[in-house]
């Protein structure tokens, strides 16, 4: 009995093996070809099972999510062939699986050297036409943005997309940064100097037309208010002139009156006037008149 079923067995088994085999699984995140002997022969297997030939097809898989990469510690010369140390990472993923499979073998960390080499050459051509002054002052997007574009035509031949490249750090070697430190506080401090001066005198000028302009407004006004005292007081004489001319006598009395009221009567006041004198002339008369 046992010598019956072990064929069957032994075929129900290598049926199973083949259908084991022939199904492949593609995750949401991954991206798939189907290779015979190194040939593609499918690609952009998108997620779910699938069938392949048993033995003979080989399934790769790849990350269809965004892929970084950092690179520490990269040396480049500037203008000046002064050394900087520049830390910088890089976002990327497939664009073209077939192309990428061809060119890298399918191999991220292949990919990864090749993309780093390529974003290099960008910042180096960039730090290269700069002073270490214009690099330290210049904005980050605009430092890695002038390669960006370049670096991203040069990646197709890889089949992948650059995504994004970043600047985290930039630093200078250990044996030059005190000097170039020094060199460019020295310059922040001479062009500080220079606007400060720059500053005073033009607050020295701004300080000399507020006092002309100052001076001009006074006598101007000084002048008006003569101009308008002088005319009053030549009509107020012309009035006084025409009222004395008219009644001599009662102008007399006005003005003995307004003497009287400014000369008498205030407490502590000594007044030695003889009474036969001209200032009491109408208060002797008073009763005559």
């Amino acid at each position: 009995m046992f010598g019956r079923t072990t064929p069957l067995i032994i075929a129900a088994g290598l049926i199973v093996l083949v259908v084991l085999t022939s199904l492949f699984q593609v995750k949401e995140t991954q991206v798939a070809i189907r290779t015979q002997f190194g040939e593609i022969q499918r690609m952009n297997y998108g997620p779910g099972l699938h069938m392949k030939w048993p033995f003979v097809d080989q399934i790769v898989k790849f990350e269809r999510r965004v892929v970084t990469q950092n690179y520490q510690g990269e040396t480049f010369l500037t203008s000046e062939n002064k050394g900087l140390i520049v830390d910088f990472y890089v976002k990327w993923r497939i664009n073209d699986v077939g192309h990428y499979y061809r060119t890298t073998g399918g191999i991220e960390e292949i990919a990864g050297s090749r993309l780093g080499e390529i974003v290099k050459d960008g910042i180096k051509s960039v730090v290269a036409r700069r002073t270490l002054q214009e690099i330290v002052i210049a904005e980050r997007a605009a430092f890695t943005g002038e390669m960006f574009g370049r670096a991203s035509e040069a990646v197709t031949e890889l089949g992948i997309e650059l995504v994004d490249v970043r600047v985290q750090r930039i630093d200078l070697p250990d044996e030059v940064s005190g000097s170039v430190y020094q060199r460019m506080q020295e310059s922040f401090r001479a062009l500080g100097n220079r606007l400060r001066a720059e500053g005073s005198a033009e607050a020295e000028r701004i300080r000399a037309e507020a006092d002309r302009k100052r001076t001009e407004l006074l006598a101007n006004a000084q002048r008006d208010s003569q101009t308008l005292r002088g005319e009053g007081e030549a009509t107020a004489a012309r009035i006084y002139s025409g009222a004395y001319g008219k009644s001599p006598e009662f102008y007399g009395f006005y003005r003995s009156l307004q003497a009287y009221r400014n000369a008498l009567g205030r407490e502590g006041d000594v007044l030695v006037v003889s009474p036969e004198g001209e200032f009491f002339r109408y208060l002797n008369s008073s009763g005559k008149r």
